[in-house]
């Protein structure tokens, strides 16, 4: 029986509560501020920040998805729409003690597109967005003009952070910011868009 949207909040609830190396918010938020602050100072790009942002995060996703299947005895997704069931519900909640609204859409109708079986949340362009109330990272924080007239996603991280673990699943995404509230938007969003599922190719030198 497929797992409803109400027991995968129950399994990141319950995660959360057992995790026993949690952070103290407050440091957590201040250290990753410090961090960006010296990238800042190291590269003096914004949208090099970015970059660097994202691949370190994608460094880290791809570990954290290990703990996290051993952690959650989750299996196979069944289309891109539980992809962001979990990641959200389940994901953010174990290690951010934060719930993401998702919000989903299917692929755009393309022009010529193969007859497939698949479930249209499951075929390349799928996309949800997940829309952050709180963001741990961003606490204390404020960006002064210069930072945002440069484009800085001051938590560029989580997107890398999603790109990485969900590459280690065999799911090629794109991963970005729509709006944050740090950089005056209404609310904080971030798009996760599926490119492609890289277990249908095979790796070269393999028969």
């Amino acid at each position: 029986m497929a797992t409803t949207s109400k027991q995968y909040k129950a399994i990141g609830e319950d995660l959360w509560k057992s995790r026993t190396d949690k952070i103290n918010s407050e440091l957590f938020s201040l250290t990753y501020g410090a961090l960006v602050v010296q990238l800042i100072q190291d590269y003096e790009d914004y949208a090099e920040v970015n970059k660097q942002l994202e691949k370190m995060g994608y460094n880290i996703g791809t570990r954290l998805i290990e703990d996290f299947l051993a952690r959650s005895s989750l299996g196979r997704c069944s289309d891109f729409r539980e992809v962001g069931e979990v990641a959200a519900k389940v994901g953010f909640k174990s290690f951010l003690n934060i719930t993401p609204t998702v919000t989903h859409s299917g692929a755009p109708p393309p022009s010529a597109r193969p007859t497939s079986t698949v479930q249209q949340s499951g075929v390349p362009g799928s996309s949800f967005i997940l829309t952050l109330d709180e963001n741990p990272l961003a606490e204390f924080v404020e960006l002064p003009d210069e930072a945002l007239e440069g484009g800085l996603w001051f938590s560029n991280v989580l997107c890398g952070v999603l790109r990485g673990a969900l590459e280690m699943v065999q799911m090629q995404v794109q991963v970005e910011f729509l709006s944050d509230v740090l950089r005056g938007d209404e609310s904080t969003e971030i798009r996760v868009t599926l490119l492609k599922y890289l277990e249908e190719e095979v790796p070269v030198g393999d028969d």
